[in-house]
């Protein structure tokens, strides 16, 4: 059992090490990042994008690059091709987003020719360690997809539950969460999250124990959950939290970092290898724990 982000660091310097490629790779803090990874053995590391501009980075910065290959390339569109390349072709396992648009990564990844779709949707995957629960938890999708409909949700469950497998969490605990415990018709939430819980028993998700809907309380505390008479598997023990939308899951997700101190790692899965695509406001800590989580499967 994963208890704590420091386990994924070692996770990921005892499987095979993993290549990263940093995509627009002139960027101070995902350069900065990926040097941290590679210093810690974590990864090592190819650079595209403009090569005077990374190496001035790098002595600015003091990161050492003496052992990453540089690919120099101006165009944000030719960075994030070679780079989507470079991992369809296996020379690189991790792909990561540098100084370039999102849209522009996952235009190249999505391509149908030569991009990194595995014939499913991309969905994203951030695991907590916080100082009030027992192990790692994660939450999804609290970045990718606006508003999925039901099949929608069920690939993004699927997407997750085959990473955290990945990660070693095996049968993970899966809580559909919802503002009350109760199926309501009036609440759609809650008639999905019976839905998908009938689904999971019947074996059309696999790998998981999945139970819904929870209200967020009885999902994290097995006190809350016995004092409501709520007998769960699940309720008190989630490995992973399903919201409704991008609202819930993005709300919950700063929550858990700003209210309750909880280190992150986070990483788009549901492609062919696993994107690190953090935001600017992540921190340093996070850039490098989302890298340790990329590399950590085997």
């Amino acid at each position: 059992m994963l208890t704590s982000i420091s386990q994924l660091h070692d996770l990921a310097k005892k499987t095979s090490k993993k290549k990263l490629v940093l995509a627009a790779a002139h960027d101070e803090n995902a350069l900065e990042a990926v040097g941290k990874a590679c210093e810690a053995g974590i990864v090592e590391a190819i650079l595209v994008g403009i090569k005077e501009k990374i190496v001035s980075l790098a002595e600015d910065n003091k990161i050492n690059i003496s052992k990453m290959r540089i690919i120099d390339e101006s165009s944000l569109e030719n960075a994030a091709a070679i780079a989507v390349k470079l991992v369809r072709d296996k020379e690189a396992d991790i792909l990561m987003k540098g100084n370039l648009a999102t849209a522009i990564l996952l235009k190249a990844v999505l391509n149908k020719e030569w991009g990194l779709r595995s014939g499913d949707l991309l969905s994203h995957l951030a695991l907590f360690e916080a100082p009030s629960y027992h192990k790692l938890i994660a939450i999804t999708d609290a970045a990718m997809n606006i508003a999925p409909d039901f099949a929608a949700k069920t690939t993004i469950i699927k997407n997750a539950v085959d990473y955290l497998c990945k990660l070693g969490i095996k049968k993970p605990k899966v809580a559909i969460l919802a503002a009350v415990e109760t199926v309501n018709e009036a609440m759609p939430i809650t008639m999905e999250a019976a839905a998908v819980t009938k689904m999971a028993d019947r074996g059309q998700i696999k790998n998981c124990i999945i139970d819904g809907p929870l209200a967020f309380d009885n999902a994290v505390s097995k006190h809350s959950a016995e004092h409501k008479g709520i007998i769960s598997p699940v309720a008190g023990d989630a490995d992973l939290l399903m919201c409704g939308n991008i609202e819930a899951a993005n709300m919950l997700y700063k929550a858990f970092i700003y209210f309750a101190n909880a280190q992150c790692a986070a990483v788009i899965v549901g492609a062919n290898a696993p994107i690190v695509l953090t935001s600017r406001a992540d921190s340093d800590e996070t850039k490098l724990n989302s890298i340790a989580l990329a590399a950590a499967t085997n």
